[in-house]
């Protein structure tokens, strides 16, 4: 008897079966997928940060430092993002707002509280911060190119449907937050439905890892401080505008219809032009 995959990529060829989101338990405590891609993603991050920080005459042994501070204010600053831009699911109960194991964190308030972090680490620990930035920025990006894998095995923060050749299809009832746009295009496969959708995290990730690739080959070249910390915000702005846009998850502006990340994003996206500009007319002069 042939068992239906719980993820299909049908141009492609791929299916994929019994994907659960936890990996083992320990004494009766799950541990998931999610948090071991996370962590992954967390450690080779370090790992690249601390080998540009090295070349720059920073102490290695600051960047563990960092990370434990980072990682406390990045998910307290993750979760608020979130709830900030979903408060109709949290004003009625506020304790729901600590049910982090219900899940709810924005990547993009991640981002907020490791800078926040990194601005008043480098301030106490007497470093410079834009040779830091530079140097922690291509860790950050590989550790969200990684993390993107979790969204993966979770079967969540995917697109609306597509016809295109990367088209993901997952089990309807084993996909989380599914709107009604995705719904009424939905197929059966031998008596299983299916949604078909675009795999943002795979664009994201792919996204991600093509924008470090141009962060390390161009690092040395550098021209001032911050430039390999701006193209960080531009490389990684640009992809978020564009995949947002596909996403059926998004947390929006009010009633706006606005959605928070991609507004960020575009904000970024100018602010980094600028200062890429200025500081490389300085450096001309």
């Amino acid at each position: 008897m042939n068992v239906a995959p719980d993820i299909m990529f049908p141009s492609l060829g791929i299916e994929i079966n019994d994907i659960n989101p936890v990996a083992f338990s320990v004494f009766g405590v799950d541990v998931y997928w999610y948090g071991l891609i996370i962590g992954l993603g967390i450690l080779a991050g370090l790992f690249i940060a601390r080998h540009l920080g090295k070349k720059v005459g920073i102490d290695e042994n600051l960047y563990p430092d960092f990370l434990i501070y980072a990682l406390i204010v990045s998910v307290v600053f993750a979760r608020l993002y979130y709830v900030a831009f979903s408060w109709d699911e949290y004003k009625n109960d506020l304790m729901k707002i600590f049910a982090f194991r219900e899940g709810g964190l924005a990547i993009y308030g991640a981002v907020i509280g490791a800078v926040i972090t990194l601005i008043i680490f480098s301030k106490f620990k007497k470093v410079d911060f834009w040779n830091f930035a530079d140097s922690a920025a291509p860790g950050l990006i590989l550790g969200q190119s990684i993390g993107r894998w979790g969204n993966f095995v979770n079967m969540e923060a995917f697109g609306g449907y597509t016809e295109n050749p990367l088209a993901m299809m997952l089990k309807r009832s084993e996909a989380k937050y599914v709107p009604m746009q995705v719904l009424e295009k939905i197929k059966t496969v031998s008596g299983v439905e299916y949604i078909q959708v675009h795999p943002t995290f795979l664009y994201e990730s792919v996204w991600n890892l093509a924008v470090l690739i141009l962060m390390l080959v161009y690092y040395k070249h550098r021209k001032f401080k911050g430039e390999i910390f701006a193209l960080y915000l531009l490389g990684y702005g640009l992809g978020r505008v564009w995949i947002e846009g596909l996403r059926t998850d998004q947390l929006l502006i009010g009633n706006t219809g606005i959605p928070a990340s991609q507004l960020l994003a575009g904000v970024l996206i100018v602010v980094s032009l600028v200062y890429i500009i200025i500081m490389r007319r300085k450096c001309t002069r």
